[in-house]
């Protein structure tokens, strides 16, 4: 007897993953399921269990290393971003759905097989040097994170900082990785001369809930000493509580809030969960095998949201909500802002030290 089972992934190679499925992309002509041919039936030899899941690196040839966009309620033009996928698993992360582009599933593939980009740090040396290249500042963690897991060997995202070091670009990361710390030689040394600022992402305080939404980062008690280590550092840090999910984190938001602060963060900001694509169905899957008896409340709220659907792109609107409840949290969130004395006016990132420096070969200056 052959079953066809629901799930495209095997539950036992996918253990400590994030997504429970592993789906064809929106672009594929075929899809897939995964079949229980019942040989194993009602056994299990251990010897025959297969091996957990491995990420695969794929090196990605990209020839260009800085993004840009036009979208106007966002507070950046351009980014970088030295991996895409993400090792970290989030199931609600909206950048899964990129993987399609690529012949991939926005699901397991995704945290399992990342494209990274070695030649990033030189690609970036060639763009700043480029004529006419206008200084603002460049993002980083604002589609996969900088400071996943194989940044710690691979050093891309390292490799990056020095240059915007060496350039006196100003820069801006969001990160949910206590692994920044690493480069806070860096970032510390940048941060006096008014060209560096970060954020961290806190989702929630409870470890059982964060090890299930986002397998693979930080806990949130080393995030928030990342917090405290980056302020102490004189570095400007604040708090992402991103994303905001109705009625399973979002009665956290002024906890989380003020933990950060308590850790030194001066800033903070919230993003209503969003469910782009393919990502619907994922996190709608994962609801129902993680927190069955909340899953349809859950769904119904994101709806109330979103005008009645699972998901609206409007510009301005798609990462507040709207309705009820969407004002109602938009009100808790200034209030507890205000509450603690966060977001208090300051200066933006310094663009007047930017400069181009020397290269071997280069004339040397007369003045």
């Amino acid at each position: 007897m052959t079953i066809v089972l629901e799930r495209t992934a095997d539950p036992e190679r996918a253990r400590g993953r994030g997504a429970l499925s592993n789906v064809v992309g929106r672009y594929e002509r075929q899809t897939r399921v995964l079949v229980d041919d019942g040989w194993d039936d009602g056994w299990r030899d251990d010897d025959l269990v297969p091996p957990p899941l491995r990420t695969e690196v794929i090196r990605d040839a990209t020839r260009t290393i800085i993004a840009r966009n036009n979208s106007p309620d966002i507070s950046f033009d351009r980014s970088i971003n030295p991996y895409r996928g993400c090792e970290h698993g989030c199931i609600y992360c909206f950048a899964r759905p990129t993987h399609a582009y690529l012949g991939m599933s926005p699901g397991i593939d995704f945290e399992s097989r990342i494209f990274a980009k070695p030649d990033a740090a030189a690609l970036l040396a060639k763009e700043l040097s480029a004529p006419g290249y206008v200084v603002k500042t460049i993002a980083m963690g604002t589609n996969t994170d900088p400071y996943q897991p194989i940044e710690k060997k691979m050093r891309i995202t390292r490799s990056i900082l020095e240059v915007l070091r060496e350039f006196r670009h100003p820069v801006g990361i969001v990160t949910k990785s206590p692994l920044i710390l690493r480069d806070i030689d860096i970032l510390s040394e940048m941060a006096q001369m008014g060209l560096a600022k970060v954020a961290l992402s806190v989702t929630t305080l409870d470890r059982k809930l964060a090890r299930m939404m986002e397998p693979r980062a930080g806990t949130p008690a080393r995030r928030l000493q990342a917090i405290k280590a980056l302020s102490e550092a004189g570095i400007r840090t604040g708090v992402m509580f991103a994303p905001a999910i109705p009625a399973l984190n979002d009665g956290e938001m002024e906890a989380v809030l003020r933990a950060a602060s308590e850790m030194g963060a001066s800033s903070a900001g919230y993003v209503l969960l969003r469910l782009p694509l393919e990502i619907k169905d994922l996190f709608r899957e994962w609801l129902e095998a993680n927190v069955p008896d909340r899953a349809k409340h859950v769904m119904s709220l994101v709806r109330q949201m979103r005008g009645g659907k699972d998901y609206d792109s409007q510009w301005h609107t798609r990462m507040r909500g709207t309705g009820a409840y969407a004002e109602m949290m938009a009100r808790r969130f200034q209030m507890a802002v205000k509450r603690l004395g966060l977001n208090k006016p300051s200066r933006p990132l310094d663009i007047s030290k930017f400069r181009k420096p020397p290269r071997p070969g280069d004339q040397l200056s007369l003045l």
